[in-house]
């Protein structure tokens, strides 16, 4: 059974951090690749970021506040958010990228080629 699990989440000040983890279980991690995404109230789901097998991408709203690592010894993710705002309070989740597309960093912002999410993290920022 393959599962996701966001933790990490919470309320921090405007310019504060935080470091979101996605453990994923019952995937082969080393050939497992993730995306973040998020969703604020009354919005649509937004990317936010991947680790493909090519590198790294993030949205031009996170680019050089937000970074992506992974643990594979520890079937961990990360999302380290730096530099926060308010327009960064969200529901944050990880998915898995299909594997079929692990090279083409374009398709990571699209939703459809994502097969597990987990149940998602809340991050409030404000003062």
């Amino acid at each position: 059974q393959f599962e996701l699990a966001e933790s990490g989440g919470g309320l921090v000040q405007p310019g504060g951090s935080l470091r979101l983890s996605c453990v994923a279980s019952g995937f082969t991690f080393s050939s497992t690749f993730i995306g973040w995404f998020r969703q604020a109230p009354g919005k649509e789901r937004e990317w936010v970021a991947c680790n493909t097998r090519v590198g790294e991408s993030y949205s031009d709203s996170v680019k050089g506040r937000f970074t992506i690592s992974r643990d594979i010894d520890q079937n961990t993710e990360y999302l380290q958010m730096d530099n926060l705002k308010a327009e960064d309070t969200a529901l944050y989740y990880c998915a898995s990228y299909d594997p079929l597309a692990s090279y083409v960093t374009e398709w990571c912002p699209l939703p459809h080629y994502y097969h597990y999410w987990g149940q998602g993290t809340q991050v409030t920022v404000s003062s």
